[in-house]
């Protein structure tokens, strides 16, 4: 089995410092684990991939990574048990439909709203009654969430300057101030402007046909062929598989000869049917010390083909001139501006400010459904008092424990508005009118359609103030004129699973930053094809809903690997071009196990005029919450502005 375990991870890419000793820890791990060879290199991929290492193998890590191995083993067995629900003391409270007040004694003063600004909004729990777990056991007083300890402690910092800690001690010292004082003061409106959803909701899904297929990924060609003609740095489309000894320039779509993940060889490269009647062409890589490639990538090819039978590439472009892209900005027709009346013509409010909480679901811990993360996330968000509240999908997640068991004695209908718009409900109105919250879905709601792309979620803002609002999956929106994109598929995992790369000697690594820049280079938010088997992508739906017609300010993808926040920098058309910058965010999950995971804060503070630049990067951990700052100064000349941004976490 060693030898199977060594071929496994020479198939992968991988080297050891010293492959005796290695193999033999590895052939522990299968035995201990009843693993297979796939599983333990798979595993180290992630584990590797995590911590940003390369491609060797080294014994100083086996350690560590069995440590990651029993930590998936326990996860695994946790999620099999079915053991007894823990819940706190204040929900054992409410689902016993015990008062409150009755409960604590007779207090001093009554109870108002900024009294109430630390605890978690109760009125959908206390609607349950109870009845909502088919679990009657008994209650005990804490759960594993509700024994956190240490909140909110910087743990670290990196290149942190002046004013940004200025701004950074003006902020934690309006939190300290007395919330009644705090309540009086002012805040500023969010300008929300939602981009038109696509698709809508209501619509037909799984009627996607062969030629909807052909003609979404023909047009994704000849796009990228039209946009290299137009930046005037290539010449004419050729066929790639014609014979020629000549350099030509080609465009096509890279392919797998074979089912499985893509390998070195053999590679194929697939033109439109303009320029090659959609034929396919074998492409060697051997020549160049530097690429990053995946199936469904769109690239630009200069090489000769001598044969007819094979494209010898001398140079990969991956990415179309931005100069171009960054141009095609949607009409005033394919935006829904929700609040007009908020929009500011003020010069003053050039600088684009915006502050805003960005978290991703699972939003409950898989020991029970009461959605404790969710809760405290907006206690905190009641102390902060952002503009804008940015929730991710999954809300009903279909992995749930509980949802796969069926236990819960409510629709999956029912759940999302009583546990989820209840919760919100309850915020906005203790925070007034001021404050925005966008919702996105997932393909693993169960509440909601298994199609990607995904319609909004189908909400009546008149219900809440307009001030809950839902896009689709992917999503464009506008807060203060600062541009975000969002998308809940991991695009990022699938791509690192998928994605084969080749560095020079002594080259830069930073294998998250690429795998992000994948994005934007490709201008579609998901740019893999075939898709994974766990997307149920609708090609009929995609065209409009995947594109990305231009950079946003912040691209929001949060993912199973590291939470990061990147700073994206895509090149011009010409050296003398500035770069046009995009800051990349992985929130992490709201929610771990039974624990708590990550979710980040966004303080943005623009200048169009601005031509510094520079990065800080403050980690802060609260035991269950665990996270960091990052800031940003204006990106040159191109208005992506100032960015103060925390991650807290929940671990």
């Amino acid at each position: 089995m060693e030898e199977e375990i060594k071929a496994e991870f020479t198939k992968n890419g991988f080297i050891f410092d010293d492959e005796e000793e290695i193999c033999k820890q590895c052939l522990t791990f299968c035995i201990e684990y009843k693993l297979s060879p796939s599983d333990i290199v798979s595993s180290w991929d992630m584990y590797s991939l995590n911590r940003g290492l390369e491609n060797t193998v080294q014994t100083a890590h086996m350690g560590a990574f069995l440590q990651q191995l029993q930590n998936e083993q326990r996860d695994k067995v946790i999620a099999r048990e079915a053991g007894l629900h823990l819940y706190s003391s204040d929900v054992s409270m409410l689902l016993n439909d015990e008062d409150e007040d009755v409960k604590e004694g007779i207090l001093d003063t009554p109870t108002d709203k900024s009294a109430r600004a630390n605890e978690e909004p109760s009125d959908s729990a206390r609607k349950t009654n109870g009845s909502l777990f088919a679990s009657e056991k008994h209650l005990v007083s804490v759960t594993p969430f509700g024994q956190r300890k240490n909140k909110f402690v910087v743990q670290s910092t990196l290149n942190e300057h002046p004013n940004i800690q200025s701004i950074k001690e003006e902020q934690d010292h309006a939190n300290s101030e007395d919330d009644i004082i705090k309540r009086v003061q002012p805040s500023k409106h969010c300008s929300l402007v939602i981009n038109r959803s696509h698709p809508e909701p209501g619509c037909r899904f799984m009627y996607d046909r062969i030629e909807d297929k052909f003609n979404f990924l023909e047009n994704r060609i000849k796009n990228h062929a039209t946009a290299f003609v137009l930046s005037g740095l290539y010449e004419e489309i050729m066929d790639p598989t014609i014979a020629s000894e000549k350099c030509v320039f080609s465009v096509g779509m890279i392919c797998c000869e074979e089912e499985g993940r893509l390998k070195e060889k053999p590679i194929l490269l697939q033109s439109s049917v303009e320029h090659s009647g959609g034929q396919r062409v074998r492409l060697d890589l051997q020549k160049l010390n530097q690429f990053s490639i995946f199936p469904g990538q769109v690239v630009g090819v200069e090489g000769h083909n001598p044969s007819g039978h094979c494209l010898i590439a001398s140079k990969i472009v991956d990415y179309v001139p931005l100069s171009v892209s960054s141009n095609e900005n949607l009409p005033p027709a394919k935006k829904q501006a929700v609040d007009k009346d908020l929009q500011s013509t003020d010069p003053s409010q050039e600088t684009r400010e915006l502050s805003l909480i960005v978290a991703a679901g699972p939003f409950t811990t898989t020991d029970n459904l009461l959605f404790e993360p969710l809760a405290e996330l907006l206690a905190y968000a009641r102390r902060k008092q952002p503009q804008l509240i940015v929730l991710l999908g999954p809300f009903i997640d279909s992995d749930h424990p509980e949802i796969k068991k069926g236990s819960v004695h409510l629709t999956f209908d029912e759940m999302f508005h009583l546990l989820i718009l209840g919760k919100l409900q309850d915020y906005i109105e203790y925070m007034g009118s001021t404050v925005r919250v966008i919702l996105m879905p997932s393909v693993r709601d169960a509440n909601h359609d298994f199609v990607f792309p995904q319609p909004a979620f189908d909400i009546h803002p008149m219900d809440f103030n307009y001030q809950i609002y839902s896009v689709s999956n992917p999503g464009t929106f506008s807060g203060n004129e600062v541009k975000i994109a969002c998308c809940t598929v991991d695009i990022l995992k699938q791509l690192s699973a998928e994605e084969i790369s080749r560095n020079p000697q002594g080259g830069s690594k930073q294998r998250m930053t690429n795998l992000a820049n994948h994005i934007l280079k490709q201008r579609s938010f998901y740019p893999l094809y075939p898709p994974a088997e766990e997307v149920p992508l609708d090609f009929s739906l995609a065209r409009e809903a995947l594109h990305i017609s231009s950079v946003p300010d912040i691209l929001i993808l949060p993912s199973d690997l590291t939470h990061f926040v990147k700073v994206l920098s895509i090149e011009g058309r010409s050296e003398e071009e500035e770069a046009v910058k995009c800051l990349c965010v992985n929130p992490g999950k709201l929610a771990r196990g039974e624990g708590g995971g990550f979710f980040v804060e966004i303080n943005y503070k623009g200048n169009p005029d601005s031509a510094s630049a520079s990065n800080s990067f403050k980690f802060r951990g609260f035991e269950g919450f665990c996270g960091g700052m990052v800031s940003c100064g204006a990106f040159s000349k191109v208005g992506r502005g100032f960015f103060v941004v925390e991650d807290a976490s929940v671990s």
